[in-house]
């Protein structure tokens, strides 16, 4: 699993980078910077963790990926200028750790024999995107996956292909064809600029509903 390994380092790096650059935009100080990248980072399986007993969480008993994300922020705090540069490239790691967190939450659940659909969807969208919640929420922004991007949907098609697919695959290929198929479809959506529907206000509704006041 040695490839599998350098997944999760590399999605672990890509979602610290990103918690960093953030908190670094909102102009929060080097403990904030650090706190919002690890958050980021290890968020997700924490409350993964904690939804299915795992106590104490994963991330507490080995801290070599808060390590990880210590280390990455760290790292844009001196070198900002130049990392902010590759948001893109940033993007395309982030779709990797994407999808190997979604395969390792929703593997995890397997492992629980928590083999249900839903629960399954449910561990592998948290581990994913838990983290990214719980930054946006502490920097007072309306959660990332929450608006027109193809993110969290992703995650969710992702570990219920693992759900279909692991009566017919190996443990580690239906692994890895979970892996395949969340950050396919998060690339291909990145590539062809595609987002979801937004649902607003009609702008005559609006114009109207003013008129009446």
């Amino acid at each position: 699993m040695i490839v599998w390994n350098a997944f999760e380092i590399t999605g672990t790096i890509a979602f610290a980078i990103s918690g960093a650059l953030i908190g670094i935009e909102k102009s929060l100080d080097i403990f904030g910077v650090i706190m919002l990248s690890a958050t980021t980072a290890v968020g997700g399986g924490i409350i993964r963790d904690t939804l299915i007993g795992n106590s104490p969480p994963m991330a507490f008993r080995d801290p070599s990926f808060a390590l990880i994300s210590l280390i990455s922020a760290i790292a844009v705090c001196i070198a900002y200028s130049k990392i902010n540069r590759f948001k893109n490239t940033i993007q395309f790691f982030d779709a990797v750790g994407l999808g190997a967190f979604t395969a390792t939450g929703a593997s995890l659940a397997l492992q629980h024999n928590l083999n249900t659909l839903f629960i399954m969807i449910v561990l592998g969208f948290t581990t994913a995107v838990g983290g990214g919640v719980l930054r946006d929420i502490f920097v007072k922004e309306i959660p990332y996956v929450f608006r027109k991007e193809v993110y969290a949907v992703a995650s969710v098609i992702g570990a219920a292909g693992l759900y279909f697919a692991q009566p017919f695959m190996s443990g580690s290929l239906s692994l890895y064809f979970c892996f395949a198929l969340t950050t396919g479809i998060r690339l291909f959506c990145m590539k062809r600029d595609l987002h979801l529907p937004r649902i607003g206000v009609n702008e005559h509704f609006s114009k109207k509903s003013e008129s009446r006041v």
